[in-house]
């Protein structure tokens, strides 16, 4: 189903095209001459500028982990989390293989230093090992932990392999794990029930190209971001307690917004 103006569908594709190709040869000469101010910073501008042609605006509830470096773990709804999480903080992400054969989006993954590992259960260790050298860099990741994306109205179980990287340590400290939760809760100010979350959500089979066009041609989008209190290894014991606490604690705040129970969620973020 169509939704929106495609007018506004039009000029917002013409704006994301005007301001991203002039952005991704600026982005390609700081990351290959390893300028590391730039290739961290660059993105966050570019995010926030998306943000606003797309018409979403963010609400961030909790205070980020300023510890370098952190690994952020959370629940995915769609490609558009991407956008709203670089928004906010200079990260990089860890994503399926095949996102970097993507056209297009593959080309930003990489731009963005996307750490591309493999599903497969053999590959795990070699993906646990290719996020622990990001970490030892003092790089910021983050890591959608249930593997999938999800309908935007319940949080899928965390799978617990790829926490294996935060056994490990950045010096003699453990890696901070700082949980989060992100939710897409009104469109032009009307909350956003069941039944029109597929809107944002991408999931299942949907076809990416009618998914991004209705996304275009939409109203004004709040984007809800929850930082939750960062954990570690040494204070929750193992992986899988980990991964089961990151999972409550994003799975109640993702209740309470679908509820509008804002008031169950961390303070808002100082602007």
């Amino acid at each position: 189903m169509s939704i929106g103006s495609p007018t506004r569908g039009f000029i917002r594709l013409f704006l994301y095209a005007l301001w991203t190709l002039p952005i991704m040869p600026l982005q390609f000469v700081a990351v290959l001459l390893r300028i590391r101010p730039l290739y961290r910073w660059l993105p966050v501008i570019y995010h926030r500028v998306v943000c606003y042609i797309l018409g979403i605006r963010i609400e961030v509830y909790g205070q980020p982990s300023h510890a370098t470096p952190t690994l952020f773990v959370g629940n995915h709804v769609s490609y558009l989390d991407v956008e709203v999480l670089s928004s906010i903080l200079p990260v990089s992400f860890i994503a399926k293989s095949e996102v970097a054969s993507w056209p297009f989006f593959g080309w930003l993954a990489r731009l963005q230093r996307t750490v591309f590992i493999e599903r497969r259960q053999r590959a795990t260790g070699k993906g646990r090992d290719g996020i622990q050298r990001r970490l030892d860099a003092g790089d910021d990741l983050v890591l959608f932990a249930e593997g999938t994306s999800g309908d935007g109205t319940r949080v899928l179980p965390f799978r617990s392999a790829l926490l294996g990287a935060t056994q490990m340590r950045h010096g003699r400290e453990p890696v901070p794990v700082q949980p989060f939760t992100i939710a897409y809760a009104r469109l032009d100010g009307i909350p956003v029930g069941r039944l029109c979350r597929p809107f944002f959500a991408w999931f299942g089979d949907m076809e990416l190209a009618p998914h991004l066009w209705n996304m275009m041609a939409m109203g004004e989008v709040a984007a809800i971001v929850v930082f939750h209190d960062s954990v570690d290894i040494d204070r929750l014991g193992d992986r899988k307690k980990l991964s089961e606490h990151c999972f409550r604690t994003v799975s109640r705040s993702m209740q309470s917004i679908n509820r509008g129970r804002y008031d169950e969620l961390p303070p808002p973020a100082a602007a």
